[in-house]
């Protein structure tokens, strides 16, 4: 049994778009009990996972326990707002049960976890768990990196190389260091797909791990909450592509933020989005529009190709119907100039 006067830690970690905001909000709206607190990792300059995480807070997790971290990725800036932040919270009043931390898509799980060995957390809160959530779809083909094929073909044609692409290699020690597997989105990959997702996971971790499919976000706190994992005591376990390496950086990746004018009809959005995967192997989207004679506010979230779009939220009053996206790919894909371009052709269409 873990110390109970330490306060218990979820981290929950991910490939890109895997949903783990979408589990998120449903722990806040079905807590079992417990307050919550939860820390938002961002990658990108906008907070658009923590803004949708606040707009459905609650009594048991109210806003000012919602807290962003949005200067880097969470493994790299450990120091100088990690530790702040969880200190922050454990000082609130009344204080939470529980506090769950939603690294980005490419955050390293395991220099996260080393932080809380650090004497000045180490006796007040311990790492309950770590959730990995796998996009069924995603790994089911392959798409944890860019362009399987041609990295395949790359392979093929070059005896001399022997080394996993990024995305790859934070997949892989996303699955090593976690305690649950949440296979999610299910229905997209169909049973043949999850099938195959999970064979890819059970030969990435290093141990047998339990995988639960999950829709949408739903299942139950009772199963990922309370596991007294004591993960900061079990590192040895937990193999990282990165252990010995004091220092990594994510500059294989960059983002960029477009602001986008009232639009008149979302269709035209999602298709730009689809073009602009396809063309500039766009790896994730999310954000949100404002959509003319609409009173609610359009987020966007998508993977690859793939858009979701729904109204989450009526404008507040007083609030600039200002819509924002922010666009991640790898570094040699991105191209500022085409996606701006290419999504401000959407506004000119919007104001004819």
């Amino acid at each position: 049994m873990t110390d109970l006067a330490k306060l218990p830690v979820t981290v929950i970690t991910g490939f890109l778009g895997s949903g783990k905001t979408t589990l998120i909000r449903h722990l806040m709206q079905n807590p079992g009990g417990r307050r919550l607190a939860v820390v938002v990792n961002e990658f990108g300059d906008v907070g658009v996972d923590g803004e949708i995480l606040k707009g459905c807070a609650i009594p048991d997790c109210p806003e000012e326990n919602i807290m962003e971290l949005a200067n880097g990725c969470i493994c790299c800036t450990v120091a100088d707002d990690f530790i702040p932040t969880i200190e922050a919270l454990m000082a609130l009043e009344p204080r939470p049960d529980h506090i769950l931390i939603e690294t980005s898509g490419l955050a390293l799980p395991k220099p996260l976890l080393k932080a809380f060995d650090w004497p000045d957390i180490r006796s007040k809160i311990t790492v309950d768990g770590v959730i990995a959530l796998a996009d069924a779809e995603a790994v089911a083909a392959g798409r944890f990196a860019p362009d399987v094929a041609r990295v395949d073909a790359q392979r093929a044609a070059d005896d001399s190389l022997d080394h996993e692409t990024p995305l790859s290699e934070v997949f892989e020690d996303q699955i090593s260091c976690a305690d649950i597997i949440l296979l999610t989105k299910p229905d997209l990959a169909g049973p043949e797909g999850v099938a195959r997702a999970r064979e890819v996971i059970a030969a990435e971790a290093p141990r047998v791990l339990p995988v639960i499919e999950v829709a949408e976000g739903v299942v139950d706190p009772r199963v990922i909450l309370g596991l007294e994992a004591a993960a900061e005591d079990d590192m040895d376990a937990r193999p990282s592509h990165h252990d010995g390496d004091h220092d990594h950086d994510h500059e294989d990746f960059e983002s960029i933020v477009v602001d986008l004018p009232e639009l008149a009809d979302p269709v035209d959005l999602v298709r730009a989005i689809e073009g602009l995967a396809r063309s500039h192997n766009i790896l994730r989207v999310k954000g949100y529009a404002s959509v003319t004679a609409k009173p609610m506010r359009l987020l966007v979230q998508a993977v690859g190709a793939r858009v979701r779009h729904q109204y989450d939220r009526a404008w507040k009053i007083g609030e600039a119907r200002q819509g924002r996206l922010v666009v991640i790919a790898e570094h040699d894909d991105i191209d500022p100039q085409a996606i701006r371009a290419a999504l401000g052709a959407i506004s000119a269409q919007a104001a004819e």
